[in-house]
């Protein structure tokens, strides 16, 4: 090993405060999101994640309250269920003037309510006073824009930057940059009252308040580039149309509610927070990734994110679906990743992607996305039956199985391999895509091209999905074909990747076809595609479940005593609820239910251990201590959208829960529920024109099915 350490990855993001995101509050609306501490407050002190971002840019990078020059004591502060809106409470310190208290702590109450618009934040402060008599204070606003793209913000360092431009004070504030792109990007602050004062930075307002009177002061924070003058939404019909959109798309899915209020909590939070993640794009809804890093399209993300949902929300697979065959490849390009036919990684916005300084703009370096889509495209038609939708999708499924068959294989060995086209593209493009993610037993990293064993298992479970699609549409020469390479691939997999000696399968194979010899989560994966053979699936099973894998609050990443095994790393031994989610739709594919229900309940857990039971992207893999709290992850992702859904996924793999729309049915097979859930109800659970609610009820042996309520032809069917 080298006797200094070195930093390898291109695109680390490095930590700058030893707070963990989890715990900032968060509103997200369209291309626009807003992270703040839980004062509302934009802090420059902190130099991290905080601020108000639109497509790319930070256009706020501070934004503090203050109450006569000095910052309001937090009482509380939280984010609405639906996640329209950000509420704190604050008071005043005691106020001294000649070291004499003049207005005594608690006397003033100061109200923050705000809300994300498509390209403005909006904020109402209310000002009340709760003294005996009148008062007399200055109340003021820092601001300012960095106007940083976000990868500047990740860490990234650029050998230039573009030009800040006068600052615009008055009534209205306005920050302006012109960007080497030539775009100029401002930030327009208006405000409903008057200030007295507005300097560079910092806008006052002169405030006097009899006893028991209050006031508004309103703020709307506008992102416009170019040309654009944008006149913002007031508070109240912004958070009114948020909650006209969130009530529509709720009605639209099925709801679950249980006999564990707790466990209702994860759920309400889980569901508010895709809603908030899902973006209107010109091609239907799509999940951003996660905020603050990731919110902007991935492929990956999405596609996992839409499976997860599947049986609860059909609609944004369809988004998904369109979305990604909208943005497919068609031509080749190193920079890009790109080859016809491959679905997109990666799509982002702001100066640096558009000035090729990073590149994101539009990139492909992933060798997953591809099977993947084809795996949701077959999954989304037996839960819908939407063949009209297929059709419309076969020339883009036909397109991703060419890949896979060719580019994705340039050696012709049935495996889907990766070596990146261009320097700065990503080294590793797995789900696990830090440079050091996949190695040897000795520590190595594995050369390039790799094959990954979970890759293999996506591209089986799409050629197996491929050909049911060829044969409903009458192609039964393609159906024949794919299906004969899912089984020449099975057989191929299970001769290379099978480990007898670690009773799991190679992390993956490296450029000379050596297996990394590395108990991993990522052979989860391939229990949920079903490429595994059921005789060494309860192997498998074992190895995730012992100690080195399982460490209480889910399944590592990398066990316990691998080489590179560091529980704080981001890949190799962490804790990703989506990879845990996968790992027991697997294991329950298999039989193994008892481990999935562990996994259930060991997220169940983690979802009431963190801020607003809402699952991080990850946390620290460390061994689960008593009754101590999981260790965050410092620059975790929350919310992540495939976080969010694991909850949905991780209930459908204990449930047993099939639906087929074709036969207009939905199956049980071997149900459970959480020992501390004694009943749980799916309403509005719809299936082509019908719908149902079912209750299911927790005996002392199995789990039983009831109707209560049925509009329209569907089965149900409880296989025990």
């Amino acid at each position: 090993m080298a006797d200094t350490a070195r930093l390898d990855e291109q695109f680390y993001i490095v930590a700058q405060t030893d707070r963990p995101s989890a715990s900032l509050r968060v509103l997200k609306q369209d291309d626009s999101f807003a992270v703040f501490d839980q004062h509302g407050d934009i802090s420059s002190a902190e130099a991290g994640e905080e601020g108000l971002y639109h497509d790319g840019t930070r256009f706020l990078s501070r934004f503090e309250l203050l109450l006569a020059h000095r910052r309001p004591l937090l009482l509380s502060s939280t984010i609405s269920d639906d996640n329209a809106q950000f509420c704190a409470d604050l008071t005043n310190p005691d106020l001294l003037r000649d070291g004499q208290v003049v207005i005594a702590r608690g006397e003033i109450h100061l109200f923050r309510s705000r809300v994300l618009g498509a390209t403005s934040c909006l904020e109402r402060i209310r000002v009340a006073n709760y003294a005996r008599a009148s008062v007399e204070f200055p109340l003021s606003v820092t601001l300012d824009a960095d106007f940083a793209d976000v990868f500047e913000v990740r860490g990234t360092r650029r050998a230039r930057r573009g030009e800040r431009l006068p600052v615009t004070c008055g009534k209205e504030y306005v920050l302006r940059y012109r960007g080497l792109d030539g775009i100029e990007r401002r930030t327009h602050v208006r405000f409903s009252r008057r200030p007295k004062s507005v300097e560079l930075g910092l806008a006052t307002f002169s405030l006097r308040l009899e006893p028991l009177a209050a006031l508004d002061i309103e703020l709307s924070i506008t992102c416009e580039r170019g040309k654009e003058n944008r006149t913002p939404e007031s508070h109240d019909e912004a958070l009114s149309r948020l909650r006209r959109r969130v009530a529509v798309r709720t009605e639209k899915s099925c709801s679950i509610t249980t006999s564990n209020e707790t466990l209702n909590r994860w759920v309400r939070r889980s569901t508010a927070d895709l809603q908030m993640m899902l973006t209107e794009t010109p091609y239907g809804l799509y999940p951003y990734a996660g905020i603050p890093w990731f919110s902007t399209p991935f492929g990956r993300d999405g596609l996992i994110t839409a499976l997860e949902l599947l049986w609860a929300d059909p609609e944004v697979a369809r988004g998904v679906l369109a979305f990604l065959a909208g943005t497919q490849a068609t031509t080749s390009s190193d920079a890009q990743d790109a080859q016809p036919g491959k679905i997109l990684h990666e799509m982002r916005g702001g100066e640096m992607p558009a000035l090729g300084e990073v590149p994101f703009a539009r990139y492909y370096g992933s060798a997953d996305a591809t099977p993947l889509f084809v795996v949701l495209a077959h999954a989304y038609f037996e839960r819908t039956g939407d063949r009209d939708f297929v059709e419309q999708l076969w020339p883009h499924i036909v397109a991703a199985l060419d890949w896979m068959r060719a580019a994705g294989d340039p050696d012709d060995d049935g495996f889907i391999e990766y070596a990146r086209r261009s320097a700065r593209g990503l080294v590793q493009q797995g789900w696990k895509d830090s440079f050091d993610s996949v190695f040897h037993a000795d520590g190595a990293l594995a050369e390039p091209p790799i094959a990954l064993c979970e890759v293999q298992g996506y591209a089986y479970a799409a050629w197996i999905g491929a050909a049911r699609l060829a044969f409903t549409r009458g192609d039964d020469r393609r159906a024949g074909e794919w299906a004969q390479r899912a089984e020449r691939l099975r057989i191929r997999f299970e001769e290379a990747f099978w480990c007898e000696a670690l009773g799991t399968y190679a992390l993956a194979l490296d450029g000379r076809k050596r297996p990394c010899h590395v108990r991993t989560s990522n052979p989860g994966h391939c229990l949920f595609s079903g490429i595994v053979s059921p005789e060494r699936a309860r192997r498998v099973s074992a190895m995730l479940m012992d100690d080195r894998s399982f460490a209480g609050w889910g399944v590592r990443t990398v066990a316990a005593g691998e080489p590179r095994y560091n529980p704080m790393s981001y890949h190799n031994g962490s804790i990703w609820p989506h990879d845990n989610a996968l790992t027991a739709a697997g294991l329950s594919r298999y039989g193994c239910i008892d481990a999935a229900k562990r996994i259930l309940s060991s997220m169940f857990d983690l979802s009431q251990a963190v801020d607003l039971h809402r699952l991080p992207e990850l946390i620290c893999g460390f061994h689960r201590r008593g009754v101590e709290y999981p260790t965050l992850y410092p620059v975790a992702c929350a919310p992540q959208a495939w976080a969010s859904g694991a909850v949905f996924l991780l209930l459908q793999a204990c449930l047993g829960l099939r639906i087929e729309a074709m036969f207009r049915r939905i199956s049980f097979t071997r149900a459970a529920l959480p020992d501390n859930v004694k009943w749980l109800q799916l309403s509005n659970l719809r299936v082509g024109d019908a719908r149902v609610d079912l209750l299911l009820e927790q005996h002392l042996h199995d789990v039983g099915v009831t109707v209560l309520a049925r509009d329209g032809d569907v089965e149900i069917v409880a296989v025990k």
